[in-house]
């Protein structure tokens, strides 16, 4: 049986698993999910209040462990290093070489004894996630192209960031624009580089392009900017009313910030309604219906792994996040700009916006997806970026990438 088959098999049993485990209780849990926000604010004792009026906790407590000790998501991992950002931060990454005989040998016939430098693909998260997210481009890279993961300040295995929490300064797009160039120096000092960045790593790519155009001028082959934004990201409603998301845009800065504060107390409360906020987490995540239960928890693991305070820190970053005009810097490479269509968190018009500033890029609007395209629709997203990789030239166009997950139909620009 081969690795997509191995993953596939997996994925079927641990659904099988998770719906006798659950008998329902799925749904039962979405109908309460509204109640979530309240939980976050009132702490532990609103948790206790929420799990006697939730049917079959237990069951769904057994069938989330046996989607973590069945899901292979996240497995993947890489020769580790660490980078520093300009104020101390220590930026964790991993590196996947490609198979170093196949390489050297077609890079010899290439190039003679002088090769130049292998392209680098260097792989960008988003807010609240961490590398790997990317797991189904990772497995079907690996072997073919040099890759980069690495796990954005305060997220994943990165330390908290100092700046944060030494001199209580806040996180910017800018910062995270400057710890990519720190991990591009350590990870990737020469040679061609391809970036890619999902959502609030398409903005760090935005924001080292406005800082360094340098650096995307000089080596920069390729670009793939994946459910993302150049800015206007407070006028997103997140499908609310417009009256709602008024009032949530009010008071959220707020009941972050002092949620932050409370953070070990929230995080207990967290823990305590962990499967209320499992339908939320799908909600803003997913569009389809049929989202593999192992990749829906697998995603839920993520976001639940980033603290409080950190959300909290994060969020005002991105209303004041504007990079329209680093797009120019972007304008004469190959361009990749995808998204799906029922993103509820980076609307497919933000990414539909951007491609109207780069009239050459290539744009892919995933039916049936939500923000996590990459995970919901692994075989779209693989495939477009692997034809961006032949197209600025970091694989040959008869290289074999391997495929993960169901497929669907792209919209094509």
């Amino acid at each position: 049986m081969g690795s997509g088959e191995e993953e596939r098999y997996v994925s079927e049993s641990s659904a099988q698993a998770v719906t006798a485990a659950s008998a329902g209780g799925w749904r039962r849990a979405t109908g309460v999910a509204g109640l979530a926000i309240g939980v976050l604010a009132t702490g532990a004792a609103a948790g206790v209040a929420i799990e006697r009026m939730t049917v079959g906790r237990g069951m769904r407590r057994k069938a989330r462990m046996v989607l973590d000790s069945a899901g292979p998501y996240g497995s993947l991992r890489g020769t580790p290093g660490r980078a520093y950002a300009d104020d101390g931060t220590e930026l964790y990454y991993e590196v996947d070489e490609v198979e170093a005989e196949a390489e050297s040998g077609r890079r010899r016939r290439l190039f003679g004894r002088r090769a130049p430098a292998p392209v680098t693909v260097v792989f960008s998260h988003g807010y609240c996630l961490n590398q790997d997210s990317w797991h189904f481009q990772r497995a079907a890279l690996r072997g073919v192209v040099r890759t980069v993961h690495w796990d954005q300040r305060s997220h994943g295995r990165s330390a908290r960031g100092a700046a944060q929490t030494e001199r209580g300064e806040p996180v910017t797009i800018e910062q995270l624009g400057r710890d990519l160039k720190a991990v591009v120096d350590a990870a990737a000092p020469e040679g061609p580089l391809v970036l890619v960045g999902h959502s609030m790593g398409g903005m760090t790519v935005m924001a080292l392009a406005d800082q360094f155009p340098e650096l995307i001028r000089e080596r920069c082959a390729g670009v793939a900017l994946v459910g993302t934004s150049s800015g206007r990201l407070g006028e997103v409603n997140f499908g609310l009313p417009v009256a709602g998301v008024n009032a949530v845009r009010r008071v959220l800065p707020g009941v972050l910030k002092a949620l932050g504060q409370r953070a070990e107390l929230v995080e207990k409360g967290r823990r305590a309604t962990a499967d209320l906020f499992a339908g939320v987490i799908k909600r803003y995540s997913f569009a389809s219906r049929d989202v593999d239960p192992a990749v829906a928890r697998f995603a839920e693991r993520m976001i639940e792994s980033t603290p409080i305070d950190v959300v909290a820190e994060y969020y005002p970053a991105f209303d004041s996040h504007d990079k329209a005009e680093a797009l120019a810097h972007f304008a004469d490479l190959p361009v990749l700009v995808l998204a799906g269509v029922g993103d509820l968190v980076t609307p497919s018009e933000h990414s539909e916006a951007i491609a109207d500033l780069l009239p050459g890029a290539e744009l892919v609007l995933v039916p049936d997806a939500g923000h996590l395209v990459m995970l919901e629709h692994p075989e779209q997203v693989t495939d477009r970026l692997a034809d961006l990789l032949v197209r600025a030239g970091a694989v040959p166009a008869g290289a074999t990438v391997g495929g993960y997950g169901s497929s669907s139909t792209a919209q094509h620009r």
